[in-house]
């Protein structure tokens, strides 16, 4: 452990959602199965938790059609990974929340997280889990940058102020008890959509803190994300072996 890194000291459970239908991605293979830099896009998001001490349990949420692909391609990674299937619904929250109903009593924290979001960092992470142990309620977000347009039909109503508006990214992690509340009280939002796990732990008042990061935790929505995930990926510092280093070390990257 880096000398200042501070333990957590809280238990994280993680919930990778991988049950969406790619509808905007097309082709035959779901967006999280796709490789990206040469390893599928949920192995990469996968990664940044199996190895932390405070990560007891990692559910990966899936759809029923897809279980033998992922067990056939994939079974082998997953279990030495210590990482369990469920299946999903077909909107996010109806994942999420069938994911909860497995998460192990000891808990702490549980963080949810997209599959397809692979250009995480492990300070991110880092990050988000102790403002979440702070405070209870802890996501990443980055600034708006762009010029903002209100459209209807395709004509443009008006341009939004962007001051202080933030693109809401995952991890997004929260205190377990707080979480099951929230998703306990679903049904009192009516029909509203929902996008995400903060926006039902904010409708029951509750603070949500940001870590804001920037646009390289991208998540890939559509083919065209595959080439711009692939250079953040490749752009960032290799973790440097073990032991010691062969001639032919660079051949493995």
């Amino acid at each position: 452990m880096d000398a200042e890194k501070k333990p957590l000291g809280k238990t994280v459970a993680v919930i990778v959602c991988a049950a969406g239908a790619s509808a905007r991605f097309g082709g035959d293979r779901k967006k999280p199965f796709v490789e990206v830099a040469g390893r599928a896009a949920f192995l990469r998001s996968i990664d940044f938790f199996a190895n932390r001490d405070e990560v007891k349990q990692i559910l990966m949420a899936i759809s029923k059609e897809d279980e033998e692909l992922v067990t056939v391609k994939w079974g082998s990674t997953l279990a030495f990974n210590g990482v369990k299937l469920c299946f999903g619904g077909a909107e996010r929250f109806e994942t999420v929340a069938r994911a909860l109903e497995k998460i192990r009593p000891d808990i702490d924290l549980i963080a949810v997280h997209d599959a397809v979001r692979c250009c995480l960092t492990a300070d991110w992470v880092d990050a988000v889990f102790q403002k979440a142990a702070q405070t209870g309620a802890a996501i990443l977000a980055c600034p708006v940058n762009g010029t903002l347009k209100r459209v209807q039909k395709g004509i443009v109503l008006e341009t939004v102020d962007r001051e202080n508006l933030y693109e809401a990214q995952t991890p997004q992690v929260f205190d377990a008890k707080l979480l099951r509340e929230a998703y306990a009280k679903i049904g009192n939002l009516g029909k509203i959509k929902i996008t995400d796990d903060a926006q039902l732990v904010e409708a029951l008042g509750h603070k949500v803190h940001i870590v804001e990061t920037d646009f390289t935790n991208l998540k890939i929505t559509r083919k065209s994300d595959l080439p711009l995930a692939e250079a953040i990926i490749n752009s960032r510092p290799k973790p440097k072996p073990e032991g010691p280093i062969g001639p032919y070390i660079e051949a493995q990257w």
